[in-house]
């Protein structure tokens, strides 16, 4: 199952092997300890951040690299080769989908006080969105935040927070206006009065990541931490959304790749009718026609990153690409567990965590459904 594709480049090959070798030393032996802890340590992150991995779309005089979204995505599906996701789910939303709000909205003071820090992995980022009773449905957003003075006072919660434990800065978004659509983000950070972390969710998969329900009871913030336009922070969030799924569906492939491989390894050694399962023909078949939809898949999701760098409308593409490997991801682990017969369903194996953690790659970020809505009403 080669890598290799018309948008290769040997500065890719050279990051893919970076992450690789930090996957193999610094994730993979350890990351069975962090998925029994709920999160990933602070240390190996700042390493990650001290690499050059956190910032590699974000301006040089901070630390970053200014690449752009082909770059990003080389990432995300090199980072998604570990078979850890709660560990490439902390990463990806430190990197893709809470610290963009501040990249793309902050002014040159906000920059300068926070994106040094987030880029070096000293400040670990999270994205207030989703509430008890708002996830895709954005407009449905019902915390609020309200000005006095020369401050904002934020009411509300959030729900399935990822880095909500954990994370020292939070972008979040209230409503500002009487409007379904007049949403603002702010800049909240960790240990300012009346903000508390409220559990740590319990979740069937992502066990390494923490995940959180954030409280909101009149934080008081300077009307400073206001994160671009006020009533724009709607727009600021659909435009994010697309950097997000396209992560979301690197992972996906990501998890598709190392499922195959795994699987592929165990029916040529697993003995089972007189021979290795790999003589079997249904055997040999499935997984051929699941790597050829990975393949297209994979092939699909470049094509939506190089759109993004030139400057195309990617919004159905993005949706179409969300829908299609939240789905995918699902049917190729699955159909890999089944292969490892009984020992897909031990815990601590590499396959059956991948069953679990691929099941919400189809909901998370956008569920299928929403995503074929986007697609559908753009025809």
């Amino acid at each position: 199952m080669s890598n290799v594709s018309v948008y290769d480049t040997p500065e890719y090959e050279s990051l893919r092997d970076q992450i690789a070798r930090f996957i193999a030393k610094e994730v993979e032996p350890h990351a069975a300890a962090w998925e029994e802890q709920g999160f990933v340590p602070r240390d190996v992150l700042k390493r990650m951040g001290a690499a050059g991995l956190f910032g590699l779309m974000y301006e040089e005089k901070y630390g970053g690299a200014d690449s752009d979204a082909m770059t990003n995505l080389v990432f995300a599906e090199a980072l998604s080769q570990s078979t850890f996701a709660g560990f490439i789910i902390t990463v990806l939303v430190h990197t893709d989908m809470a610290s963009p709000h501040l990249h793309h909205a902050g002014n040159a003071a906000q920059k300068d006080k926070y994106m040094k820090k987030v880029i070096a992995g000293e400040l670990i980022t999270a994205v207030g969105i989703t509430e008890p009773g708002a996830g895709s449905d954005v407009a449905g957003i019902r915390s609020t935040a309200k000005r006095d003075g020369d401050d904002w006072v934020l009411n509300g919660t959030k729900m399935f927070i990822t880095n909500g434990v954990q994370a020292d800065l939070y972008f979040v978004a209230a409503k500002t206006g009487p409007g379904k659509r007049d949403i603002s983000m702010f800049i909240v950070e960790k240990g300012t009065p009346g903000f508390t972390v409220g559990r740590a969710l319990k979740k069937t998969g992502w066990l390494s990541s923490d995940t959180a329900e954030l409280i909101f009871d009149n934080v008081r913030i300077p009307a400073w931490n206001l994160l671009g336009e006020e009533g724009k922070g709607f727009y600021s969030v659909m435009k994010n959304f697309q950097t997000e799924r396209i992560a979301l569906g690197a992972m996906a492939i990501g998890h598709c790749q190392q499922a195959l491989k795994l699987t592929l390894d165990y029916v040529r050694q697993r003995q089972a009718f007189g021979g290795p399962l790999w003589d079997q023909q249904v055997i040999r078949q499935r997984l051929a026609m699941l790597d050829a939809k990975t393949r297209a898949a994979r092939a699909f999701m470049y094509h939506c990153a190089w759109r993004v760098t030139q400057g195309h409308d990617i919004v159905q593409d993005v949706s179409m690409l969300k829908a299609l490997t939240g789905e995918l991801v699902n049917e190729v682990v699955q159909t890999c567990q089944q292969f490892h017969g009984g020992m897909g369903f031990i815990r601590e194996t590499a396959i059956e965590r991948l069953w679990r953690d691929a099941r919400v790659l189809a909901i998370g970020g956008g569920a299928t459904e929403v995503m074929l809505e986007e697609v559908a009403k753009r025809y």
